[in-house]
């Protein structure tokens, strides 16, 4: 790991010549361009840094027919919009006391508006109408993650790392160097790291961050996931978000730790209320449960997403809320104060953090605006009760696979508002085709149980 004190991230905006001097002053060669595309994934065009002040001017363009749900090719001109403030230097690459930084864009028509298919502008713009009813909103994400061997040829296998459990320590969890190194390098950058310990199954991990913005918060879900890709590799490891890899044990979750801020107060916290709850807690939690089906495609992307959500192995499937009880799709966990917020437990870690967040918030404004108040609170273990007990409790379920999930988009006003037209046709239309591939496939499964018998 490089040598060199992380780069502070204040809360102003850097200047042209800020970014210059840290250019200068690392020995800063290269720097990446960083975007999403519709699936998250974080794309790169890499520039020597002498060619900052193009950057910095918004004159760097790219093709946007070549990403997943941008342009077409008759109008796939568009620009890089660097934020200056999201300057970091890359500490995995790091070579002879040379460094590459990277600026996190936003991208733009050609004509300099913003682009409506972009993940992160289409944040903002969501943000923009919180503002309009005087919220902003602070996420802090749980992201697990399973590390995985590789074989003598380079190539990943589905063996895990170790064998060990939860909070368990080594020399059973082999983990832990490992971890340690990611903490390091996400402090080097400027994390806030809260703490860091072996998951439930084996060979999976959990490294938690310091809640911000919901902007700032997808920022960081994306460089987190880079960073623990990249730290892993070093250990000849294959670091893996998806969220089901292995059948028979538990799955990979991001838990999201939800509040609403109003003048600088927490808006959830209530000293004198039911539970020290406002009533806008109340309404977003309403807001949440009453939407949570519709944006489940959102939050639980993939068709693997749906073998994780499941009864039995600790991920969250049923439409309820409580103050303590982990059964529950939304907790509210005992801190209060500024501290005061709720937690929903079914988003994995395979999700765009920029169209989840942009949900999650839209659901919560909705239940805000329409009062939508909750049921009562349910502390009983979910899991326990028959098909009839929730019946009658009327406790509803997540839907069952991606198909069920795009179904229940479909037919979402929620959902349209808060990916906008463009993104919600390419996000439903890449996902439809996804299923469909998925559901046409051949399985080694299907081999295994029929070939022979048929």
């Amino acid at each position: 790991m490089p040598d060199f004190k992380h780069i502070p991230l204040s809360g102003k905006e850097y200047t042209n010549d800020d970014i210059k001097k840290l250019i200068e002053e690392y020995n800063v060669k290269f720097i990446e361009l960083q975007f999403v595309d519709i699936n998250g994934q974080v794309k790169s065009m890499t520039i020597p840094s002498v060619h900052v002040d193009k950057a910095l001017g918004n004159e760097m363009m790219l093709d946007g027919s070549s990403i997943k749900g941008f342009r077409s090719i008759e109008t796939s001109d568009m620009c890089f919009y660097p934020d200056k403030n999201t300057f970091q230097i890359l500490p995995w690459r790091e070579n002879n006391g040379v460094n590459s930084a990277r600026l996190i864009c936003d991208i733009h028509n050609a004509d300099g508006t913003p682009f409506e298919g972009c993940p992160r502008c289409n944040l903002k713009r969501v943000m923009k109408e919180a503002e309009k009813l005087g919220f902003s909103m602070n996420m802090g994400p749980e992201a697990e993650f399973f590390l995985f061997a590789k074989d003598e040829n380079g190539k990943i296998t589905t063996t895990t790392q170790d064998r060990a459990g939860y909070y368990d320590i080594g020399p059973d969890d082999l983990g832990e160097d490992v971890r340690a190194d990611i903490v390091l390098t996400l402090q080097e950058m400027g994390f806030d790291i809260e703490a860091s310990h072996h998951e439930v199954a084996d060979g999976q991990h959990e490294v938690d961050f310091k809640y911000a913005d919901i902007l700032t918060t997808a920022d960081n879900v994306a460089t987190f996931r880079i960073a623990v890709k990249a730290i892993a590799a070093e250990y000849n490891l294959h670091a893996t978000f998806m969220p089901k890899p292995i059948f028979g044990i538990n799955g990979s979750g991001m838990h999201c730790n939800v509040s609403l801020f109003k003048d600088g107060k927490n808006a959830f916290y209530d000293k004198k209320a039911e539970y020290e709850l406002a009533d806008i807690a109340k309404y977003a939690i309403g807001g949440m449960l009453k939407h949570v089906k519709s944006i489940t495609a959102i939050t639980n992307p993939t068709v693997n997403s749906y073998k994780r959500l499941v009864p039995g192995y600790e991920a969250p499937v049923y439409l309820a809320w409580s103050l303590a009880n982990r059964s529950a799709l939304l907790r509210v966990p005992a801190k209060r104060g500024n501290a005061t917020r709720v937690e929903l437990r079914s988003p994995d870690p395979s999700c765009n953090p920029y169209l989840a967040f942009a949900a999650i918030l839209e659901s919560c404004l909705d239940g805000v605006r329409n009062k939508i108040d909750p049921p009562a609170p349910v502390e009983s273990n979910i899991y326990k009760l028959s098909t009839k007990e929730r019946k009658k409790q009327r406790i509803d379920s997540l839907p069952g696979s991606l198909a069920d999930a795009l179904e229940a988009l479909d037919k979402s006003l929620v959902a349209r508002a808060a990916l906008g037209e463009h993104i919600f046709k390419e996000f439903t239309s890449s996902k439809k085709k996804e299923w469909d591939a998925f559901r046409t496939y051949v399985s080694q499964w299907e081999i295994d149980k029929y070939l022979e018998r048929y």
